[in-house]
């Protein structure tokens, strides 16, 4: 059922497995236990950045593949992206599974938008076996979208690490699992910011604009979820997100960044947080769903944002146009307590 931007499952279809993997700074993350697979030579053992993301989002797909007991052809349909130009990794790891495949290009939002679409596709009976996912590698993406790593220039206090790790999730329309309630994708919003190492002011306005279009769509309250988690707004556009939710004088619920989770927030800090399509797909299979499985929470918020900026556009001087997709996750245990007499 559609409800203005928001598409509601009256028969939600469920992610029966999930899995995560990240390279060597993610292996002192204060996740890293609820990681699947983590390398300690963010080559991965190949001669190039790219073909290391390539690797890593293919030791995600063989992790995740092994936790459904899955084969290679038993997959009927894959929804997945990357940073990189014409998502090179996510097409170059498909050469190994034999499925349909859709790319997405979303930036940081990829996650939630490859979750969402494959939560349509199996709730409407379009697939029993649907994946997405999604990598990021933090040299490839400096190499594509910023300064070359040889040149060792200073970091901006508002500048976000791009994470080297992967996500992905199965998601059937049936099952047992967490359940995706609803889906929320985003409409795009550029507010003028230029600056290519603030991107949690670029994207702050689309989370918030997503925000607002689910809570006036499904008429749910602050107080019905644990937990907002967004990725990757980081320290800098998670303050901005609040100030903005207070300027439409809308509450929000307990607010967690997967940027800020994925690296921490003491002196072990990263900059201003993580980013990347890896980040919050991998805090998503490493840290939210876990927690769900287990009944720690019962319904969340899972927001990802993403800077539609390419490294063309930054040097054409364009503004930087954003999105956020939103996705609402369900524990087990709040479908135990409804089904109870």
């Amino acid at each position: 059922m559609r409800q203005g931007d928001t598409l509601c499952f009256e028969n939600p279809p469920v992610i029966r497995a999930f899995a995560a993997v990240g390279g060597k700074r993610e292996a002192g993350s204060p996740l890293k236990e609820g990681f699947d697979r983590l390398y300690t030579d963010n080559y991965l053992g190949k001669p190039s950045w790219e073909q290391a993301e390539q690797a890593l989002q293919t030791g995600c797909l063989e992790q995740l593949l092994a936790k459904a007991g899955l084969g290679p052809g038993q997959v009927d349909l894959v929804f997945a992206g990357d940073l990189q130009a014409q998502c090179t990794a996510s097409s170059y790891t498909m050469r190994g599974l034999d499925a349909p495949f859709a790319g997405l290009y979303g930036a940081c939002s990829t996650m939630a938008e490859a979750l969402g679409l494959a939560a349509c596709m199996a709730a409407a009976g379009l697939g029993q076996r649907v994946l997405a996912l999604t990598s990021s590698h933090f040299c490839a993406a400096e190499r594509q979208f910023r300064t070359p790593l040889d040149y060792g220039g200073k970091r901006t206090p508002t500048a976000q690490w791009t994470a080297t790790a992967a996500g992905g999730c199965l998601v059937s329309p049936s099952g047992e699992g967490v359940r995706v309630k609803a889906v929320t994708f985003g409409r795009v919003r550029d507010y003028g910011v230029k600056d290519i190492n603030n991107m949690g002011a670029a994207m702050a306005p689309a989370a918030i604009q997503t925000l607002l279009h689910f809570f006036e769509d499904t008429g749910a309250r602050a107080e019905e979820f644990d937990c907002l988690y967004t990725g990757d707004l980081g320290r800098v556009g998670s303050r901005l997100l609040a100030r903005l939710a207070e300027n439409e004088g809308l509450a929000l619920p307990p607010h967690r960044d997967c940027g800020c989770l994925l690296y921490g927030e003491g002196p072990e800090a990263v900059g201003a947080g993580g980013s990347g399509a890896g980040c919050s797909a991998s805090v998503l299979a490493a840290h939210i769903l876990p927690r769900l499985l287990r009944g720690e929470e019962k319904r969340v918020l899972f927001v990802a944002t993403g800077a539609l900026m390419s490294q063309t556009t930054f040097l054409q001087r364009e503004s930087i146009p954003c999105i956020a997709h939103l996705v609402e996750l369900e524990s087990p245990a709040a479908k135990e307590r409804e089904e109870e007499p």
